[in-house]
């Protein structure tokens, strides 16, 4: 399974990258809350120990393995709906043998790998309907398992992956437009029927964040208090931010404005503390690190590397800036962590294995 490698081929820059960005999300957990600051670290370091070992092996082989990798997917979000734990009325967490994680993180990973050698092997077929509605079917159970925890933001990034997958494995134009006919009426109608008060499609709670996002004034107090105070947050930082660790009562760590600012918000202590200079750095990181990913799709030896690659890619990109969009009220609140960045030993983990497999794929790549 562990080829010889030139050192050369290696990709150094994404590691840079990467590292760059986990540092950058260890300095703002320090400030947010420092007694998870060394529980990040641990992860960061677990996580980069994982990426080198699997960016040695071959993932021609791993996938070979891909039925099962989709049956240990579907059992483990199985087993959160049977056994997991609740926390803020949402039941995602699973705890095995004294370890709790979040499989709906190493979700995304697992999809990836899954489509990945399954587009690969009927490559052929991605024109044909039949193979297209057996892909959205399998495809289906995982986001129902996910969407019902309930997880509506996890499920919208998993379908967005799922939906640059298919267009990645070749997916026919004819089929695209169709999806965007239907998709988008779909959306206004479904976004119309959840802002009604007697809707069942999505959870109260959730229909309260979309309100709050419409109508903010309205909520200040409650649903829109921490997507305004984050706004303002990273607002006050200005150019170079307030200083690392800084002591204003004022600021959002200090004045307790955000609940749990090291998770879903921490981009608002980020801003406020390294100001647009700190916060612009994180974007282009971000973006760089999903380009990088998209270079090593352009060079894989197969198309299973390419799906990896631009999977990958598209995870963290799309990721960040749905957690970036939340952040600055661009987007109604929908508890999305920054990869990379924010608290979470299983998201942090699970990205690092990602970028191993896009390390592997451009070890193997076409030189």
């Amino acid at each position: 399974m562990i080829k010889h490698y030139r050192i050369r081929d290696y990709d150094f820059k994404l590691i840079i990258l990467v590292v760059a960005l986990t540092v950058i999300g260890i300095l703002a957990i320090g400030s947010a809350k420092e007694s998870l600051q060394t529980r990040q670290i641990a992860g960061f370091v677990f996580g980069l120990f994982l990426m080198i070992v699997i960016s040695l092996f071959d993932y021609s082989v791993i996938l070979r393995f891909y039925w099962l990798l989709y049956v240990v997917n579907i059992v483990l979000l199985i087993l959160v709906s049977e056994m997991g734990e609740t926390v803020n009325n949402a039941q995602r967490w699973l705890n095995i043998f004294g370890i709790q994680f979040q499989p709906s993180e190493t979700a995304k990973i697992l999809l990836i790998l899954f489509f990945a050698q399954l587009i690969m092997k009927h490559h052929d077929k991605m024109g044909d309907l039949r193979f297209i509605i057996i892909c959205v079917s399998l495809f289906a159970v995982p986001l129902w398992l996910i969407y019902d925890q309930p997880d509506l933001s996890t499920s919208i990034m998993v379908v967005i992956l799922f939906c640059v997958m298919m267009f990645v494995g070749g997916l026919h134009w004819k089929y695209i437009l169709t999806v965007l006919a239907i998709a988008i009426p779909a959306f206004i109608i479904f976004l119309s029927i959840v802002l009604q008060p007697d809707q069942e499609l999505i959870q109260p709670y959730q229909q309260r964040r979309i309100l709050a996002w419409l109508n903010p004034e309205e909520y200040a107090n409650d649903e829109a208090y921490q997507q305004l105070n984050s706004e303002m947050a990273i607002g006050s930082g200005q150019l170079y931010g307030k200083g690392y660790k800084t002591n204003e009562i004022s600021s959002v760590k200090n004045g307790n404005f955000i609940a749990e600012p090291q998770t879903d918000f921490i981009y608002a202590v980020i801003g406020e503390e390294f100001g647009f200079v700190g916060g612009c750095s994180v974007i282009v990181l971000l973006i760089f690190i999903s380009i990088e990913c998209i270079m090593v799709a352009r060079r894989a030896k197969d198309l299973a590397g390419t799906v990896i690659a631009a999977g990958v890619g598209t995870l963290i990109g799309f990721q960040g800036i749905i957690n970036i969009a939340v952040a600055t009220r661009v987007m109604p609140n929908t508890g999305i962590p920054l990869p990379f960045v924010s608290y979470g030993l299983t998201s942090l983990v699970s990205s690092y294995i990602g970028i191993g497999f896009v390390l592997n794929v451009r070890l193997q790549g076409k030189k």
